[in-house]
């Protein structure tokens, strides 16, 4: 047997076998191809695909929540505000909460409102809210399984400046219709 012929019958054989029937030791044909890269002269950045170069991924695209405005009726947000701090979870016990009834603002909008459309309008109300150097914080109080409310705290804005939630959705935030909306303004 030539060594043409036996070069040929490996072949064969390497070929009838499945990915892991094969050896450790025989070269797959990735292996070839990065042995192949390695002799060339230009840089193996230029060669790999954009997504793989320096171990970087790309991400999937986020899913963006998007809500039709024009043939979607708005939910009623009840928006709590407070200068210098929340209101306790306590505050809002009773219907209507009692306890905070001066401090209500009811807003008409949609799921997809972002947490910088809402200081908005707040801002259009509240004058502390106006202030240069005001920061809000928002948080969500809604009945827990005991029928005890709770409060959590989803986003932080300034006033003026551009900020990490801004563009924070009702939606990202899990908001669901009935939760109320306690804003605190803090005012240097």
């Amino acid at each position: 047997m030539s060594h043409r012929e036996r070069e040929q019958r490996v072949e064969r054989n390497r070929n009838e076998r499945t990915d892991t029937e094969r050896p450790r030791n025989e070269r797959t044909e990735r292996e070839n191809e990065s042995r192949l890269d390695r002799n060339r002269t230009e840089p193996r950045d230029r060669i790999l695909p954009k997504e793989r170069r320096n171990g970087n991924r790309e991400q999937p695209p986020k899913e963006v929540f998007k809500v039709d405005r024009e043939k979607t009726c708005p939910l009623l947000l009840r928006v709590f505000t407070k200068m210098g701090g929340h209101h306790s979870p306590e505050d809002f016990r009773g219907t209507p909460p009692l306890a905070v009834e001066g401090d209500e603002l009811q807003i008409y909008t949609w799921k997809d409102a972002t947490l910088r459309e809402i200081t908005n309008l707040i801002k259009e109300v509240r004058r502390a809210a106006r202030a240069r150097e005001a920061r809000l914080t928002f948080s969500f109080v809604y009945p827990d399984s005991n029928g005890r409310y709770v409060m959590r705290e989803v986003g932080s804005l300034h006033s003026t400046r551009p900020g990490k939630d801004d563009n924070k959705t009702l939606h990202e935030l899990r908001f669901q219709t009935g939760d109320f909306l306690d804003v605190a303004i803090y005012v240097k």
